[in-house]
């Protein structure tokens, strides 16, 4: 993250409070995180929110689970 955004924005923005510094910094990671699709490998283009989405499993209710047991 320091390499990626902080030093960039560092250098082009100046940043007169933490709480403008932490508000780009959320802009960022949610670009980073929901928009821009990523390229490394097992991500086929999709974004970090978007695999991790794929590779949830919902979780069983527990209601149920001890009903089948019983």
């Amino acid at each position: 993250m320091l390499d990626e955004h902080l030093r960039i924005a560092g250098r082009t923005t100046s940043y007169e409070s933490i709480d403008r510094m932490q508000a780009d910094f959320d802009a960022y990671l949610h670009h980073d995180n929901h928009e821009r699709p990523h390229q490394s490998r097992m991500m086929d283009g999709r974004t970090p929110t978007q695999r991790f989405d794929a590779g949830k499993t919902q979780r069983p209710d527990l209601r149920d689970v001890l009903a089948e047991a019983a």
